[in-house]
């Protein structure tokens, strides 16, 4: 059963690609162009999972726990990360679809965030991760905190987030779009050509992190998707050589590279690019800290950010916050020169294909 998330990951991984879904970008455009586009696609995807998700709670195909709440490790962690992916040019499955396209910069950000994600699990520096994440509440979730049911949440975040989108796709009609000529035709053209809506493409992934959940679940991996923790396992698998470390999670960390590097292939984006010397620096150092930071915040803009933000967990929200303020201060570090005030127009032209 395990097989089905190595192929969930290669739809995810291609999806992602072709959908130039970039989490980093989405956190980024916050503060270096004050455009919210990609923010909004990325809480499509949390709203669209949030339906699914409690719908198969109820339905009891899975049973969601509350838990516990680690605010130290998530606060630190969660900066620690978002400041990271500045460094390595993109999140957690980022850094996974980039290296499927042949950008050897994610590899080295990759190797080095497996290795530093086994460190902080698993290996030398575990000790560190749990005693920042031994300081708790025991509220684990809001709707537990509120005493209210989840859909109700539910329906706030969806209309939230469909006010949003209606914002964004308003402004959209306005803007002068260059219409490119197509190449190829019918589905080929679709999913080899075609530029991917933001929208659509987050629906898509929304869709398929619903599909992660029973599926994970009925291998025994009793989670939704995860990069961090499967990343982790591929580190101390390396090492050792336990079999027991591959499971569903970790099928769908390698189902990212292949299905990434088949829509990259498809749609002749693949292509081996080599940094220069800064760029290979700044991508060891930010793939070290995204394993860092994803260890001691108890996931990445993957398994926090968007899964557990679906379930109105206070550690995911509490996550994507700090995820985001550390990305803009890295962006404010790195990208926009300290002092120099970056772009804040949104572009007004706008092509597709």
């Amino acid at each position: 059963m395990i097989i089905t998330g190595l192929l969930l990951g290669a739809v995810l991984g291609f999806v992602f690609q072709r959908g130039r879904f970039c989490v980093t970008g989405a956190f980024r455009d916050l503060f270096t162009i004050r455009s919210t586009r990609w923010f909004t696609a990325f809480m499509v995807i949390v709203a669209v999972q949030s339906i699914g998700v409690f719908a198969l709670d109820a339905l009891g195909v899975i049973n969601l726990e509350g838990g516990t709440f680690p605010w130290l490790g998530t606060i630190l962690g969660g900066f620690i990360f978002g400041f990271a992916i500045i460094l390595a040019g993109g999140c957690a499955t980022g850094t996974y679809y980039r290296a499927g396209e042949g950008l050897v910069g994610s590899w080295f950000a990759l190797i080095c965030y497996i290795a530093g994600a086994a460190a902080f699990r698993f290996g030398p520096l575990a000790g560190t991760t749990d005693a920042v994440r031994s300081v708790e509440m025991q509220d684990g979730n809001l709707q537990e905190a509120l005493g209210v049911t989840p859909w109700i949440l539910v329906i706030l975040l969806v209309a939230g987030v469909g006010v949003a989108v209606l914002r964004q796709l308003n402004r959209e009609r306005q803007m002068h779009k260059v219409q490119l000529p197509a190449l190829k035709s019918g589905i080929s053209h679709v999913l080899t050509e075609k530029a991917w809506h933001p929208f659509v493409t987050a629906a898509i992934i929304g869709i398929i992190a619903i599909a992660a959940w029973p599926l994970s679940w009925a291998t025994g991996r009793e989670a939704g998707l995860g990069i961090t923790g499967p990343s982790a396992q591929i580190g101390v698998f390396l090492g050792t050589g336990d079999m027991e470390l591959v499971d569903w999670g970790m099928m769908l960390v390698l189902g990212l590279l292949i299905g990434s590097f088949i829509a990259a292939k498809a749609s002749g984006e693949f292509k081996i690019r080599v940094p220069d010397a800064q760029t290979t620096v700044r991508s060891i150092i930010g793939g070290l800290g995204m394993g860092w930071g994803a260890a001691w915040a108890g996931g990445c803009t993957i398994g926090n950010a968007m899964v557990n933000t679906a379930t109105f967990s206070f550690q995911g929200w509490t996550a994507l916050l700090f995820m985001v303020l550390g990305t803009g201060v890295a962006a404010k570090i790195f990208i926009m020169g300290g002092g120099r005030k970056g772009a804040t127009a949104t572009p007004k032209l706008t092509t597709v294909s």
